[in-house]
């Protein structure tokens, strides 16, 4: 299933798509939160006959697929080549860092470019969301613990990410900084987490090719190690790393500017779309 939130922003409804149709889900379910990512809730809505839903008319917009999530959590440097290319040396260890649940938007608002920014730059990601509690789980089944899958836009501000004194989070948690979405695919739709193509574009110009074939540290080996640490609780999101072509590891470095467009895809999750604005 292709789960969504679509409506005006604090104002979102869930739905479901058919094919290109958007199916309204808010007869059946309150939202698409950690409460409804269950596997019992999912079965259920498997069980539907998506006709028999009302079709949702015009072009709404898409937000943000998991709403009132509680944690997430991001994964630095997890593909190889990107790790080389910012000269940054392989982790033993997934490097984790947070991004502030405000900087959550839907796959296709705008990206803001925050006051004083010089260094906003993109970074294509897979998003994984959390369907069961989990803690101490081994990769052998961790991804039994996943609802779905969705694409993550990790757009970071790379001055205040390494310049600002302080961890990563400076750079990367800004308003807007998360877009996620258009879909929540559900993992039975996903045969293979570690085999997605993915891409991004600036300006129609292909800045990122990757696999996540070329992870470091897989989805099953994030989700045990973090597990290890902290429970997961369903609607947690986690993003799992970017492949080489973000801006700063550019010859000379390539920062994002006002008016330029990022469209960004992963195979068989969708693809997403934001333009650059800068905020007032």
């Amino acid at each position: 299933m292709k789960l969504v939130r679509y409506g005006d922003v604090g104002s979102e409804r869930p739905g479901m798509m058919d094919g290109d149709t958007l199916r309204d889900l808010s007869g059946v379910i309150d939202d698409v939160t950690g409460d409804t990512l269950n596997d019992e809730t999912l079965d259920r809505l498997r069980s539907i006959d998506p006709t028999t839903l009302p079709e949702v008319s015009g072009n709404p917009r898409l937000g943000a697929c998991v709403g009132h999530f509680g944690k997430f959590l991001c994964i630095g440097l997890n593909y190889s080549d990107h790790a080389a290319e910012t000269g940054a040396a392989i982790p033993e260890h997934p490097i984790l860092f947070f991004k502030a649940n405000s900087a959550v938007v839907g796959a296709f608002d705008d990206v803001v470019k925050p006051r004083g920014s010089t260094h906003t730059d993109w970074e294509v990601e897979l998003g994984v969301v959390i369907g069961t509690e989990a803690k101490y789980v081994s990769k052998e089944n961790a991804l039994d613990y996943v609802a779905g899958y969705c694409v993550i836009n990790d757009v970071s501000e790379r001055h205040f990410q390494t310049q600002l004194t302080g961890q990563w989070t400076k750079g990367k948690s800004c308003d807007t900084f998360g877009p996620t979405g258009p879909y929540l695919v559900t993992r039975d739709e996903v045969s293979d987490p570690q085999n997605l193509a993915m891409s991004l574009d600036v300006n129609g110009k292909r800045m990122q090719t990757g696999n996540t074939a070329t992870m470091i540290f897989t989805v099953a080996e994030i989700i045990e190690h973090l597990s290890g640490l902290m429970t997961l609780h369903p609607g947690d999101i986690i993003t799992t790393g970017t492949p080489p072509g973000v801006g700063m590891g550019m010859k000379p470095p390539t920062y994002l500017n006002v008016g330029d467009v990022m469209e960004l895809e992963i195979e068989g999750l969708g693809r997403q779309r934001q333009e650059v604005k800068m905020d007032a």
